[in-house]
């Protein structure tokens, strides 16, 4: 699992290049994962990004790797479908990174003796750290007081908001890539807790039960109006 959520980070961390995208055709998704997905969302979202992968050209060229740079520039880095890929957006009362949400992130980093290198650049409750903080987790000689941590991180922090990026951005972006990439994210987020809670012999909060260290969700409005900037937050 820790492997998986590396594998998972990786991809949401950058802009897919031609090597990556030839080694993920080469064995179907659902292979490439140590924790097999079960859920009907979990062997959709594979299936879609295998497909996704296989009518991609071979060789791959220039123009299909810029356009997949421009898709993963309106997901990530413009926020072009309204839907942030950092926790304090989908928390916070007005919808703004670098907010309360994201400083409990960073004292569950650093309670492990962890920090981000570059936080100006990305902040801490970016979803990729937040991978790779789990990752982390499960390397460690994980036993039960350990696996409880990483369920309880989990439940304050990644399943709070997760499915509502993975869902927006599955709802607005036309690039089957990246929509299966999200899908498949949130199904495995999913799963993984629920084979904690199997291992713990402890059922998952319900979510009005769930530890509430940060301030209430404040979903954020659909609008499929065009960001225009300095009229709204600039996430």
């Amino acid at each position: 699992a820790a492997e998986d959520m590396r594998l998972l980070a990786l991809l949401h961390d950058r802009e897919p290049d031609r090597e990556t995208l030839d080694i993920l055709r080469a064995v179907p998704m659902e292979q490439q994962l140590g924790l097999r997905l079960s859920s009907g969302l979990g062997q959709y979202a594979a299936k879609l990004l295998d497909e996704a992968l296989r009518d991609l050209p071979k060789p791959i060229d220039e123009a299909v790797l810029e356009a997949l740079a421009a898709d993963y520039a309106n997901v990530y880095l413009t926020h072009a479908y309204r839907a942030s890929p950092c926790e304090s957006v989908w928390l916070d009362d007005d919808g703004l990174e670098r907010q309360e949400p994201m400083f409990r992130v960073r004292d569950w980093y650093r309670k492990y003796g962890l920090a981000v290198a570059d936080a100006d650049k990305r902040p801490d409750d970016h979803l990729v750290f937040q991978f790779r903080f789990v990752a982390r987790l499960l390397d460690a000689d994980t036993g039960r007081d350990e696996l409880r941590e990483v369920a309880r991180f989990m439940d304050m922090h990644l399943l709070r908001w997760l499915g509502q990026f993975c869902g927006r951005v599955a709802s607005r972006c036309p690039n089957s890539y990246f929509v299966g990439l999200v899908l498949l994210s949130a199904a495995y987020v999913e799963e993984l807790r629920d084979l904690l809670a199997e291992i713990l012999g402890e059922p998952r909060p319900r979510p009005e039960d769930a530890p509430q260290q940060e301030k209430p969700l404040h979903p954020q409005p659909a609008s499929d109006r065009a960001y225009v900037p300095g009229t709204e937050p600039g996430w």
